[in-house]
């Protein structure tokens, strides 16, 4: 590959923007190699793109310059984050600009908390630290010019939902939460938080991204976390709340807890992550039970050694857990993802472990929540989940006299929309979307814990006696409010600019209409595009949800010759080369509802998708 004279230029400087920040001496060496050999493929490799940061905040994996996480790129986010807070949130003398900071037990979670931690100090901000100020990482020890005797105490990992509950307790501005969730070992991510105690959504994430670029020069002492955590115990300006807060985290847990003898065994992975501290201290509120957790993923670990993939979802991810169960002849396995804001679980059947998906268990957890709900407070009840999720909360809404509404992708809208609901004097027991994420006003976010918590107690209402199992509460639920069967996936796409050619290409189809009236074989009956903006359902074809012209999101509701309904989404995810797909079949029964779903799956990749044209690979789940 040959490269322009400006080009050369151009990579050399950023290659120099980089050597003038980094203080790390083997990734420094690294780049003044390239350098120095003039290997500008490499460097172009390294420097022709710059993480984003969006409303996820930052996730990547973990390696050297600005494509990528590590502790430079931490750094500018934190200083662009710690800035914008400064420039927009308003100081009181009884509230004074704060932020949160916690973090998991990945590779390098510590570090790039303590990072975050002393920008924030360094301007003055109040820091409420989940983390350990005793026993810092190896990094930071490393590159502190500040002397510090590490005590070898635990290193106060927390589980995600730990971070917004903090700033809803203390009023904080901000928060920050080091963590990847269930990505792949190698990668991490930096979770932000907005003072209502919800994942940021525009324009706080454009305010802070051009805050970042605004702030990429190392603010003075920043690298001396030693110094930073030294001066901000002595100030005061550095509280440090784990303990207080897993105290007050405990006592809403136990606002949720019914049935507190629970009756049964079962077995508990938390999948090599954070989340059996935290389980563990919920389930002493319990009483009648045992649960073993499986051993091998007993304890934090960032290798996750026994798993290929650290998503309870993924195939295997159970495997030891339903050996565990099978060995001790217990019938429910329960699981939390690596960061433990996510919940599955499977149940023995006569045919063996089923796992329950994201869709099956909000249902459950929708009739647990409205069936012991007073029937005169349902017309003030809501239940809220993502647009990809099951809509029969819809059919149960109409049913039962409570009120549904779906959101955008992702519990930043559904905890705002919950947020809103509230503000109107609504009340919202319980969120969730189809990739097992739940809420049940603990915090305006995904909580595993808490969604463990619930489920432990509807197993023990009506599963624990052995009179009806949860596949037959299920089938008892769809005989009431309807079938609605899922199939979903996914097309991993080789270039991420092959995204918008799809979707182009499919708007192309249809470009001198407003939307496609067919779709192959079904009729489109109400079409929404959420990128360009319309709705064929509202009186000015105007979405009532945010467009987002830079994402790809389509919804459409389709009939088919039989007269059966589908509903599908379409959308590029936000962190991972993949077009997702999302479809509901709605029939008479299970197979009409399974077959209408995977009859338009078919549909799609043969008139939309065209996998072979744009080089997908095709990943369905169903």
């Amino acid at each position: 590959m040959s490269f322009t004279q400006q080009q050369i230029e151009d990579l050399r400087a950023q290659a120099d923007q980089w050597l003038d920040i980094d203080i790390n001496p083997d990734s420094a060496k690294e780049i003044e190699h390239l350098k120095s050999v003039e290997d500008y493929a490499t460097l172009n490799d390294k420097f022709g793109s710059r993480i984003a940061f969006g409303t996820a905040g930052l996730r990547a994996a973990m390696k050297s310059v600005f494509a990528y996480m590590n502790d430079v790129t931490v750094l500018q986010a934190s200083q662009g984050l710690v800035q914008y807070i400064l420039d927009t949130c308003v100081a009181v003398p009884a509230k004074p600009l704060s932020l949160v900071v916690g973090y998991d037990h990945r590779y390098n979670s510590q570090r790039f908390g303590e990072i975050t931690a002393s920008v924030a100090l360094s301007k003055g901000l109040t820091v409420y630290y989940l983390g350990n100020v005793d026993n810092l990482s190896e990094e930071s020890l490393k590159f502190s010019k500040t002397k510090h005797e590490n005590v070898l105490t635990d290193k106060s990992y927390v589980h995600t939902p730990m971070v917004p509950f903090t700033i809803d307790n203390f009023g904080a501005s901000a928060g920050v939460m080091v963590t990847a969730s269930h990505n792949p070992a190698n990668d991490n991510g930096y979770k932000v938080y907005y003072s209502n105690g919800c994942q940021i959504i525009p324009p706080h994430d454009h305010g802070i991204a051009t805050s970042i670029d605004s702030n990429l020069a190392p603010w003075k002492d920043v690298w001396d976390v030693a110094k930073a955590f030294k001066s901000g115990i002595e100030s005061g300006r550095l509280i440090l709340v784990k303990g207080e807060m897993t105290i007050k985290y405990l006592d809403q847990i136990k606002e949720l807890i019914k049935y507190p003898h629970l009756g049964f065994d079962f077995v508990y992975t938390p999948i090599h992550g954070v989340g059996n501290e935290i389980m563990t201290k919920c389930m002493e509120s319990f009483d009648g039970f045992n649960m073993k957790v499986v051993e091998q993923q007993q304890q934090p670990d960032p290798g996750f050694p026994t798993v290929a993939f650290p998503n309870p979802e993924e195939k295997g991810a159970l495997t030891l857990a339903t050996e565990t169960a099978d060995n001790l002849g217990y019938k429910l396995v329960i699981a939390n993802d690596p960061d433990a804001d996510r919940f599955s679980c499977s149940v023995k059947t006569e045919h063996g472990w089923q796992q329950l998906t994201g869709n099956e268990i909000g249902f459950l957890f929708a009739m647990y929540i409205i069936e012991n709900t007073p029937k005169e407070e349902l017309g003030n009840t809501w239940l809220v989940n993502s647009t990809v999720s099951s809509q029969i909360l819809d059919s149960m809404a109409e049913k039962d006299g409570f009120n549904f509404t779906d959101t955008l992708t992702g519990f930043k809208w559904i905890g705002n929309k919950a947020i809103d609901l509230k503000k109107e004097g609504y009340k919202v027991p319980f969120a969730y979307e189809e990739a097992i994420g739940f809420m049940f006003n603990i915090v305006n976010d995904k909580d595993g814990v808490s969604a463990a918590v619930i489920f432990l107690q509807l197993y023990h209402l009506w599963f624990s006696q052995g009179t009806i199992s949860p596949i037959e509460k299920l089938k008892q639920g769809y005989e009431k409010y309807g079938y609605f069967k899922e199939c979903n996936g996914y097309y991993r796409l080789h270039e991420m600019s092959t995204m918008n050619t799809i979707f182009a290409d499919i708007r192309g189809g249809y470009k001198h209409k407003p939307y496609p009236e067919t779709i192959g074989t079904f009729q489109v009956t109400k079409f929404r595009d959420l990128t360009v903006g319309y709705d064929s359902s509202t009186d000015d074809n105007k979405p009532i949800l945010p467009v987002d012209s830079s994402s790809q999101m389509i919804t459409c509701l389709l009939t088919n010759e039989q007269g059966q309904q589908v509903r599908f989404t379409s959308r590029g995810s936000g962190t991972e080369p993949k077009l997702k797909v999302y479809i509901e079949g709605k029939g008479a029964n299970e197979q009409e509802a399974i077959s209408v779903a995977r009859e338009c799956w078919e549909q799609l990749k043969q008139h939309w998708f065209l996998p072979k044209k744009y080089n997908l690979q095709e990943v369905l789940n169903t």
